[in-house]
């Protein structure tokens, strides 16, 4: 029998390290070639490893939500035949916790699954000389587990339904725990809150490892926040032709074309409004005090996915007419929603836009996409009575709160940016105005 090493591959572009972020295999599994046995995430992109053999698993060299190096050893298989030249020896060398986390393969064959942690037990019936009363001033009122049933003569069970007392709440002081009419007597002369029926404290605290693409993005956001001094700019828009105008388009297309939502529209609007204000169209590298300003619009779109916030990028916007722009949109969102995104659709924005749909609020204060200056949050539609100079008339409204980067923008730069796309969208004839 030999063994095969599995290293970290190189996932390519300059990357150096990962993060584990699941492992599809534990110790003893029998895994066929090409199985995937662990997954890496890099940045925003998730990368699976399979195996090249067909063998036995006996090391795992991490453990989820480690960073692992490019190169280093994270898999060992028991194969048939001689195996490769690398030895366990070098693997050892390679790896410095690899002796701490290798079981030896007979001890660990006869050992027994390692024990759950004992639940507390209910207690032993007992001699009434045996036991210890305990005093009322160290008792506390934590609730029995659930199921426990508490131990009370039934005057007592009688008192505590008639007081609306659990009894599950009170710890007893009597033979084997048994709950007393004093112990009745000091839950209440201690103001213990009487619980509603079928009502009970909890206690429990759940630990969740911060890992993978939530851990991004809580590195990304802490990064955001700390390094650029945000200002936000919100107004109010008047979508009422504009939806008219989706909506006959929308009901005039073709079937091979995507159904228009508002994001098609405002992205146009956007890449007039950045062909103005090129400085708005850009990215801040704050350690060299550079700005890139970009020629091409790549317009980040804020994605809610099972895993997370991603923002997939559609590149070159402003190549793309109303409706390539809503079909780029709709492939990446369910792209980033099953997981199947690459490293090259989730990288390369120069200004984002972020939407909660229905449930985007009133007003928003949305975080710039580091190392971007800017980002467009999008804001729920409602109708609200506008005065017409005449009288109240029912409109379709939707505020835009956008962040902007106040190193690199002013305020009244971001007023001028704001304020041009407010003027395209209520507009929307506009947008398909050259020059």
């Amino acid at each position: 029998m030999g063994e095969h090493v599995i290293k970290l591959p190189d996932v390519g572009e300059g990357v150096a390290e990962a993060e584990l972020v699941e492992w599809h295999v534990k110790i003893g599994d029998l895994v066929r070639e090409d199985a995937v046995i662990a997954a890496v995430m890099t940045d925003k992109a998730t990368v699976e490893i399979p195996s090249p053999v067909d063998g036995e698993i006996i090391w795992l060299g991490a453990e989820i939500g480690e960073t692992v190096a490019v190169g280093s050893p994270i898999v060992r298989i028991k194969i048939a035949g001689d195996g490769p030249a690398e030895t366990v020896a070098e693997v050892a060398a390679a790896e410095p916790n690899s002796e701490a986390r290798q079981p030896a393969p007979a001890a660990v064959e006869a050992a027994p699954a390692p024990a759950k942690k004992a639940e507390p037990a209910a207690k032993p019936l007992a001699p009434t000389a045996a036991l210890k009363p305990v005093p009322r001033a160290t008792t506390v009122g934590l609730p029995r587990p659930e199921g426990e049933r508490p131990l009370a003569s039934p005057a007592v069970r009688l008192r505590a339904k008639e007081a609306g007392i659990d009894l599950r709440q009170i710890p007893g002081t009597g033979p084997a725990g048994r709950v007393t009419h004093e112990d009745l007597d000091g839950f209440a002369a201690r103001g213990a809150a009487v619980p509603v029926a079928g009502l009970q404290a909890k206690s429990g605290v759940e630990e969740i490892k911060v890992i993978g693409l939530r851990r991004r993005i809580a590195e990304k956001m802490a990064l955001a926040k700390s390094r650029i001094p945000h200002i936000t700019y919100v107004e109010e828009i008047d979508v009422t032709g504009l939806e008219e105008l989706r909506a006959k388009l929308n009901a005039a297309k073709k079937p091979d074309r995507p159904k228009l939502t508002l994001l098609p529209f405002l992205m146009r609007a956007l890449v007039k409004a950045v062909g103005e204000q090129p400085q708005l169209n850009a990215v801040y590298d704050d350690d060299a005090g550079i700005i890139h300003r970009h020629a091409g619009v790549h317009i980040g779109m804020a994605a809610q996915t099972p895993g997370g916030l991603m923002v997939p990028v559609v590149k070159h916007a402003e190549a793309r007419d109303l409706w390539d722009c809503a079909a780029e949109v709709n492939r990446l969102a369910e792209a980033a929603k099953a997981g199947t995104a690459t490293r090259e659709e989730l990288t390369g924005s120069t200004i984002t836009i972020t939407s909660l749909g229905a449930m985007g609020g009133v007003a928003t204060t949305p975080v710039i996409n580091y190392p971007e200056v800017a980002v467009v949050g999008v804001n729920k539609i409602m109708i609200r009575p506008m005065w017409d100079g005449t009288q109240f008339v029912p409109r379709k409204m939707m505020n835009l709160s956008s962040s902007f980067d106040h190193r690199v923008i002013d305020g009244w730069d971001a007023a001028v940016f704001v304020q041009r796309i407010k003027a395209l969208l209520e507009a929307p004839a506009m947008i398909f105005v050259e020059g």
